[in-house]
């Protein structure tokens, strides 16, 4: 581990909890403190199916990689709030093409720390500080432009993101002008929780997050809500699905009993000629 890495982890904020390192302790990590665990722990005591959630959407995420590698995508923007771990994005992507590159950005200081320690040695990632929110900032920065080209298609992961964006902040008209600035081509995936199937747990939720994060606890969306950040893209099969729906490696693995409720979408980005 380098010096520089070493003096930013010792300046990391362990006072207050981290979206990150509270999926990280969800996962059973241990790159989490126990202000993570407290609050995380809150959000179990509420809804103790959290964890298969986490479990899902790392699979479902390998899944929709593989599907963009196999539509011939080989450069990758991953915007997310989760620490790099083994299985990343360009790790799940290079199996299948070696020569593929990816961009992960957050504005999370823990994850971008963790990136640097863990990816920064391979010249087919960069680690980019920024949000969806920020597009522009984002797309025009030297690092993510060094490695990705944005007149060829691109694969773009917004993961767990958009959940946690009030619509006071207007997040629709962020991923829109994303949706504009990508190429043709391009494949846009959004992972979204959702209340349909528990919307007696939203309000408890919420106020969790609040209380920890000193948030909004607005942002409570079903999934025709979710299906808005797909307008102006074409939507691939099986369209807004749950996690364990979208193209499940086995038909037995859709059909358990759906105790996670988080759901995923991929478009394709079509410009007129």
């Amino acid at each position: 581990m380098s010096e520089e890495v070493r003096r930013r982890l010792a300046a990391i904020d362990t006072r207050n909890p981290s979206l990150a390192r509270m999926h990280d302790y969800l996962m059973g990590g241990k790159d989490n403190f126990a202000v993570d665990r407290e609050a995380a722990e809150a959000m179990l005591a509420i809804a103790p199916e959290l964890r298969d959630i986490v479990r899902e959407h790392h699979a479902c995420r390998t899944r929709v990689v593989r599907f963009m590698v196999s539509e011939g995508i080989d450069q990758f923007i991953d915007i997310a709030t989760t620490l790099p771990s083994r299985h990343h994005t360009q790790q799940v992507a290079r199996q299948l093409n070696p020569a593929v590159r990816t961009a992960f950005v957050d504005r999370d200081p823990v994850v971008l720390t963790h990136a640097r320690a863990l990816l920064s040695a391979d010249p087919n990632v960069a680690i980019v500080p920024g949000d969806i929110m920020h597009v522009d900032e984002l797309l025009a920065d030297p690092e993510l432009r060094r490695l990705i080209d944005l007149d060829r298609p691109v694969g773009v992961l917004v993961r767990a993101v958009l959940q946690y964006i009030p619509d006071s902040e207007n997040p629709h008209k962020a991923v829109a002008r994303l949706r504009d600035a990508l190429p043709h081509g391009s494949l846009v995936a959004i992972s979204h929780i959702v209340f349909d199937v528990r919307p007696e747990i939203a309000a408890p939720l919420s106020e969790v997050y609040a209380r920890y994060f000193r948030r909004p606890r607005d942002v409570v969306r079903m999934r025709t809500d979710v299906a808005r950040f797909f307008e102006g893209m074409e939507p691939v099969e099986p369209g807004l699905v749950y996690a364990r729906e979208w193209r499940p490696e086995s038909p037995f693995f859709s059909e358990r009993p759906n105790k996670a409720w988080e759901v995923w979408g991929v478009a394709r980005v079509v410009k007129a000629a």
